[in-house]
C-alpha cells in the first residue's frame, strides 16, 4: 500500500513501482495564486471554479478541493464535491492534458480514498462519471470501485455512479496505475 501521511492539510502519497510521488495541496479561499506556478489555462480554470464552488458549499477541510503537485508542479486537481451527506462522500479529479496517462488521477484518486478513510471509515465513498467507458472508469476500477447504476448528475445528467465497497478500504500493494 502506498505510504500516506499527512501534515496540515497535505496528503502525499510515494509509490514504488513506478517511482513517482504526488503531493495534494488545499485549495484555500482565501490564498493569493498569483504566482507563477498557477499561471497554465487548466489551472486557472480550476482555481476559478473552486472561488465560485467554495461559497456554495462551504470550505470544511478535509471535504475540499485540492491541487495534485508532481514533482513542484501543478498536474491536475482533486477534490471532495462537498462535506459527507448521509453517509456518504463524492470524489472527482483531473489531470490537466501535459500529464495525462502517467497514473497521477489514480494516485489522486487513491489519495482521497485514504483521506476520507482516514477521517471517517463508516462513510461510503462514491464517484460519478460520464454513462461511457472511459479513462476515469478505468481509474474507478483500478481503485476498487463498482458501477452501481445510473443516477442525475446536475452538470452531465445521466451518469454512471461508482461505489467504493467497503471491503476495498485496503488498497493493494504496488498497483500499476
Amino acid at each position: 500500500m502506498p505510504d500516506v501521511f499527512t501534515r496540515p492539510g497535505y496528503v502525499k502519497i510515494f509509490t514504488v513501482n513506478p517511482p513517482m510521488h504526488i503531493t495534494l495541496e488545499p485549495i484555500r479561499p482565501e490564498e493569493d495564486y498569483a504566482d507563477a506556478a498557477y499561471a497554465s489555462e487548466d489551472c486557472r480554470l480550476a482555481l476559478d471554479m473552486w472561488a465560485e464552488y467554495y461559497p456554495k458549499i462551504g470550505f470544511q477541510p478535509p471535504w475540499i478541493g485540492y491541487l495534485v503537485k508532481l514533482d513542484h508542479q501543478i498536474a491536475g486537481t482533486c477534490a471532495f464535491t462537498g462535506p459527507p451527506d448521509r453517509g456518504r462522500v463524492e470524489i472527482s479529479y483531473w489531470t490537466f492534458a501535459p500529464f495525462e496517462g502517467r497514473g497521477i488521477a489514480t494516485r489522486a484518486c487513491r489519495a482521497l480514498i485514504e483521506l476520507a478513510r482516514n477521517t471517517d471509515p463508516s462513510l461510503t465513498v462514491f464517484a460519478k462519471t460520464a454513462p461511457e467507458k472511459n479513462a476515469s472508469t478505468t481509474i474507478l476500477e483500478r481503485c476498487g470501485f463498482v458501477f452501481s447504476g445510473i443516477v442525475q448528475d446536475h452538470e452531465i445528467g445521466d451518469a454512471w455512479e461508482w461505489i467504493l465497497p467497503a471491503q476495498a478500504l485496503h488498497l493493494p500493494e504496488n498497483t500499476a496505475p
